[in-house]
Order: structure tokens, then C-alpha cells, then sequence
């Protein structure tokens, strides 16, 4: 005897945590499993699935979007979140770690049913209750809350139309909650374009939608929903903050129009939008010199690409916290708080930087560049990071731009100056060692006011030219960012020196690197000294091939001074903070010929770090690094000695 197959149709609806301005994307999935009659009867009972004799047709989806009424969501009377909504006061860091809202249940204390945030407000608010005589008897234990585990998204209503198993006029089934038409709410919305297409058997489509109001027990109408939208994506406004969203959602055969599945889930709070960056007061550069020329405002961020923002990474930190839309938001303000002239970016992602980061900058008045790394992108187009140079117009006017990948440095070392055979073992092991993917931007910039000659300054000079990179960051390859460094200082000086010697130079980056590695004395000092751990990689192990020149090649002619150095007389404790590691990274370097810092803003200290956050990244601090922010100013007319 043959055994019949059937289908459980599956409907997953997800949304992330709401916040105010950052754009809520629905992830609504519909998919098939073939099982045969022995698991129908098992499968069946599922409310959240449908069993058909066919795999599911092709389908679209149709959404509605509901804001919910204003709630308490702590009985606390001093909670801080009765009255704020900022992700600071709604991370985890806040919450103290819980995920959980609790909720009384002892029918004999005053706060039966009362709901709190957190444990913590509740053990304070429990100091405060008192027992409540006569009370019917509760099956819980009176001091022992119900926890009730916190999530992005709550199901509320999951159903199928036409199930095997299922309610036979085609109807889905539903609790109290749901069912009331939402066709009195024409207030709301237009319901011309985009309404929801209607159910299959004259079942309209309010008919399994989210209700405008839900009822308690009593059957007492208690609450209303309002539709704001019919979109795929919602973006939550000031009228949203405190309050939940519902998502409906229904599939849709694309033949024959019929409702095929569908699914109400509600959303976590909405957030309101972070608090504005906290202001970075500038410290003054101690030393003095001859009155300059034409002051501009330099900063360096590596903003942490989306593609590495993982909670395996940085598990501190809430989820909707490293999404790219609020982590954006926080980005885009801060470094447009520092009202800088021009804008040095790692860490870039490329679809990123088409979608948002050009854009929003362009807005603001600046003119940028990207340069992505060499490598493929992760699984989809445009999931590789790289370097962002900008440049305000109102300021600069570009005059040439510059883009150096190491691969192909590495591929004309090994070919032109050591002659090696690319697919020879030696050649192959050498351009394995070197080729990481890593790229540096390198730009001309033009002032749009030029500065006129006077006595002070005979020859003053109104070009500059800035230099972006980010180096490898694995820490067990410096032999390899030391090459990275050298070869970008070669490329460099013949860049300026063809230019005329006097051009002002700025590199400005994340270097992977600490001040106690090869690469920061290659900077700072011209050279490296030969016993320096990082250019003695192999030790005679023959594993790891020698890719560097001898000791006493590796150099070179610019006099470069560390912006922070100089204005602090030492670099910052940390530049990148993290659980798992905490110190300096990156730099902003300068030609001391011909330029000066004024100025730079003091990385915040370890009590401002971790005010909302164990490490960075946070609901503060939206990325692990923090931003470098310098004034400079070129030094008129004075040339280096021939």
C-alpha cells in the first residue's frame, strides 16, 4: 500500500526591535516540508503551520502595520523607564543583563498582576506592597513572580485559510483578541493604493487582521490599535515611542489571488531615537610657531561594517543595537557633530556606502570617494568593506584622487623587484603571505579659497594631500602590516615628491597596531630598528617566508608626527575597546614640515566608555572604535632643505 505525501506549509514572520527614525524591515518567509500521512495527525495539531497535498504556489506578501495604545511597563514608580524610552535605559547594560519582564501573581498582594521591567524593580517595588485580605487563592507561590521572557517580536496570531485539520468554512481560528473590523479606522489610511488583496471565499481581509481593540476577560474594551502603515518597511516616529507595533501579514497566491497564509506578531517598545552624541571638547597643542596658513578640521572613524557586527563578536551588546539603521543614526550625528572639513572612514561597507553613507553625507555639504577592499564580497554584492574619504566642498575642491591596492604591490614586489616566478612554491608562499585584501585611498585637495601672499607668508601653500587605510588586523601577522606601512610610504613619497617636495601630507587610518609595534616606529622614526620582534617573523622556522627586506632598507624620507603625541604628549589609552581587547589602533599622522596641529579632541575615559555598555560597540558608542579629531593648520611658505 502506497503512503500518500503532504506538505506543512509554514508561515515566519520577524522584526527587529523598534527604534525611532531607523527603519523596520519585515522578514516574512513561506516555506514547504513533504511529510507523509503517519506524521499528519502530529503535524496537524500546530498553530502555526498548514497541511496541504501540495507544496506551496508561488506567492507575495501583504502587510499591515498597527501602532498599539500607551501601556505601563513597570509598576515601579521610580523606574527610570517609566518615563524614558532611550536605548540607554532599555539595553541590557540597564536592564542588568535580563531579558525577562516579570509580572505578580500572588492574588493576595496589592501588586497582583502589576508588571515590572526587570527583578530589580520589582524586589524595590515588592518593599512597598501589602497584603490584600479576602483575596482568592492564587496557584502560584505569593512571593514568586512569572517571568516573562522579553523578545523583538511576541506571536500573537498565527492561522491558516483551507488547512487539512483545520476549521472547515475556511475561517482561521482565533482567541478573543482578534476579529473586529478595522474598517471604522478610515482616518488612518488610504485604502486605494496597496489595500491588502481580499481572502479567497469572500473572507475579507479584516476578517484575521489585528483588531482595533482588545478586550479583558470581562469582555471590557481596554486598548485600540491604529493602522500607520502598508508597507513592507515602517520607519517608527515620535508617535510611535513607548508604545508596540503589530505586524500582519498574509501570502498570497500570485495565480488565482487566493489567501494562503498568515500570520500577527508584535513588536518589543519602540525606542526613542538615541540622545545626541556627548560633546568632545578640543585640547590645545601646547607649542607655538610661526603664524601659519589656512586651518582645517581632520577626523579618522573606523565605523564597523555591518558584515562584522555580530553578537558572536560582541555578545554585550543588545542586537538591535549593532543593526546597521540605529547604529547609523548614531555614526552620521557624531561625526557630523565634530563639524569636521574632511572625513576619513574605515571599515565601509560598500552597499552602505551607496544606500547611506554618500548620501547622507552629501546632504550635509560633502564630496567623498570609496575604495573597497580587493576581495569578494560576502555571499551578496556589495558585502565587502573598504575606505570613505570625504571632503567638505564649501572648503577643499578635489585635484586628484588615488586608490593603491596592496595585492597588487605585493604581485609587482615579487615579479619587478625580486624576479620570482608568481607560480613558482617560493612565489606562491610570498604573495599568500602578503595578499590580504587591504586597500588606501590617496587625495589632492585644493582650498576653495586660496590664501593670498602677504608679508607673513610669501608663498603660502593651498593644497594638501590626505591619505586614508586600514591596515590587516590579524595579530599574528605584523611582518605583514609592517610591508603594508613601508609600501604605503613608498608609494607616498613618490606621489609628494613628484609634486614638488612641499605638498602637506596627511595618513590618516586604523593601522591594527600598537605604539610598542614595528609600524609605529617606521612612522615615527623613519626606520626600524633590525632586533625589533616584528621584522625577525620566521626565527628559522622556514614555515612563514621572509617577505620583508633587510632591516636597514625599510625606511623613509618624511619627518611624520603623531597628531595625538603631539598635542597630548602621548597617544591615547585606547583608540579601540572592546571586551577582548582594549589600546591604540589608530593614528593621524602629519608632515611636521609643513603642517602643525592646533588642536585634538581627548578619547573619552573608561567611566564615559562603559556608561551604557560593558565595551564598545554600545547604545552610545555605535561602533568598537572611537573617532580621532584634530584642527590643523598649514605652515605657510616654509620649505625642507634641499
Amino acid at each position: 500500500m502506497s503512503k500518500e505525501s503532504y506538505y506543512t506549509w509554514h508561515l515566519s514572520l520577524r522584526v527587529d526591535r523598534p527604534v525611532e527614525g531607523c527603519a523596520l524591515q519585515s522578514h516574512a518567509y513561506m516555506y514547504g516540508k513533504k511529510i507523509d500521512d503517519r506524521d499528519l495527525d502530529a503535524k496537524s495539531k500546530s498553530g502555526h503551520n498548514k497541511i496541504c497535498k501540495e507544496a506551496p504556489p508561488p506567492h507575495e506578501f501583504s502587510y499591515r502595520w498597527f501602532r498599539g495604545p500607551e501601556i505601563e511597563f513597570c509598576a515601579y514608580e521610580d523606574c527610570p523607564r517609566r518615563k524614558s524610552f532611550s536605548p540607554h535605559d532599555w539595553s541590557m547594560h540597564a536592564l542588568g543583563g535580563s531579558g525577562c519582564s516579570l509580572q505578580c501573581v500572588s492574588t493576595q498582594s496589592s501588586l497582583f498582576k502589576s508588571t515590572f521591567c526587570n527583578s530589580d524593580c520589582f524586589v524595590k517595588a515588592w518593599k512597598t506592597q501589602y497584603t490584600v485580605k479576602d483575596a482568592p487563592q492564587s496557584k502560584y507561590n505569593a512571593a514568586t513572580p512569572l517571568h516573562k521572557r522579553r523578545s523583538t517580536s511576541d506571536d500573537e496570531d498565527a492561522g491558516s485559510i483551507n488547512s487539512i485539520g483545520g476549521n472547515s468554512n475556511g475561517s482561521s481560528s482565533f482567541n478573543g483578541t482578534l476579529g473586529s473590523n478595522l474598517s471604522s479606522n478610515s482616518n488612518t489610511i488610504n485604502a486605494s493604493e496597496g489595500t491588502p488583496k481580499p481572502f479567497h471565499r469572500s473572507t475579507s481581509y479584516n476578517d484575521y487582521g489585528a483588531s482595533q481593540y482588545q478586550y479583558h476577560d470581562d469582555g471590557q474594551q481596554v486598548e485600540e490599535w491604529v493602522e500607520v502603515s502598508r508597507d513592507q518597511m515602517y520607519i517608527p516616529t515620535q508617535d510611535d515611542v513607548g508604545r508596540k507595533l503589530k505586524l500582519e501579514a498574509g501570502s498570497y497566491s500570485n495565480e488565482t489571488g487566493e489567501l494562503l497564509m498568515h500570520r500577527v506578531i508584535k513588536t518589543d517598545l519602540v525606542l526613542s531615537r538615541a540622545p545626541d552624541p556627548a560633546k568632545r571638547n578640543l585640547v590645545t597643542a601646547k607649542t607655538s610657531g610661526p603664524r601659519g596658513g589656512e586651518r582645517f578640521r581632520v577626523v579618522t572613524y573606523n565605523i564597523l561594517a555591518e558584515i562584522y557586527a555580530t553578537l558572536q563578536q560582541y555578545p554585550y551588546c543588545d542586537f538591535w543595537a549593532l543593526s546597521w539603521d540605529y547604529r547609523f543614526q548614531n555614526i552620521l550625528r557624531e561625526v557630523l557633530d565634530a563639524c569636521p572639513d574632511v572625513i576619513c572612514m574605515q571599515e565601509v561597507q560598500a552597499d552602505h556606502y551607496e544606500t547611506h553613507v554618500y548620501n547622507a553625507l552629501s546632504e550635509a555639504g560633502f564630496e567623498g570617494v570609496y575604495k573597497q577592499k580587493t576581495r569578494a564580497s560576502m555571499g551578496l554584492a556589495g558585502k565587502v568593506d573598504g575606505c570613505a574619504l570625504f571632503w567638505r566642498r564649501s572648503k577643499f575642491h578635489l585635484v586628484e584622487s588615488y586608490s593603491i591596492e596592496f595585492n597588487e604591490l605585493a604581485q609587482r614586489q615579487a615579479t619587478q623587484v625580486l624576479g620570482m616566478n608568481p607560480r613558482s612554491e617560493e612565489g606562491m608562499a610570498y604573495l599568500n603571505r602578503l595578499s590580504k585584501d587591504n586597500v588606501a585611498q590617496l587625495v589632492v585637495l585644493e582650498l576653495a579659497q586660496p590664501s593670498m601672499s602677504s608679508r607673513s607668508n610669501r608663498d603660502p601653500i593651498n593644497q594638501v594631500c590626505i591619505a586614508n587605510t586600514h591596515l590587516y588586523s590579524n595579530k599574528d601577522f605584523p611582518d605583514v602590516k609592517l610591508w603594508q606601512s613601508w609600501q604605503l610610504l613608498q608609494e607616498l613619497e613618490t606621489f609628494v615628491m613628484s609634486r614638488g617636495q612641499n605638498l602637506p601630507l596627511m595618513i590618516c587610518g586604523d593601522f591594527n597596531s600598537t605604539p610598542d609595534t614595528a609600524v609605529y616606529d617606521l612612522l615615527s622614526r623613519q626606520a626600524v630598528h633590525p632586533g625589533h620582534p616584528d621584522v625577525n617573523m620566521n626565527n628559522g622556522d622556514d614555515s612563514t617566508p621572509n617577505i620583508l627586506p633587510d632591516a636597514m632598507s625599510i625606511n623613509h624620507s618624511f619627518q611624520l608626527g603623531s597628531v595625538y603625541h603631539t598635542v597630548m604628549g602621548e597617544e591615547p589609552k585606547s583608540t579601540n575597546y572592546t571586551e577582548l581587547f582594549k589600546g591604540v589602533l589608530d593614528y593621524m599622522w602629519y608632515s611636521a614640515s609643513n603642517l602643525r596641529p592646533l588642536s585634538c579632541a581627548p578619547v573619552p575615559d573608561e567611566a564615559a566608555l562603559t556608561k551604557h555598555g560593558e565595551a564598545l560597540p554600545s547604545t552610545q558608542y555605535s561602533s568598537d572604535h572611537i573617532m580621532l579629531i584634530s584642527d590643523m593648520q598649514i605652515m605657510g611658505g616654509s620649505r625642507p632643505p634641499s
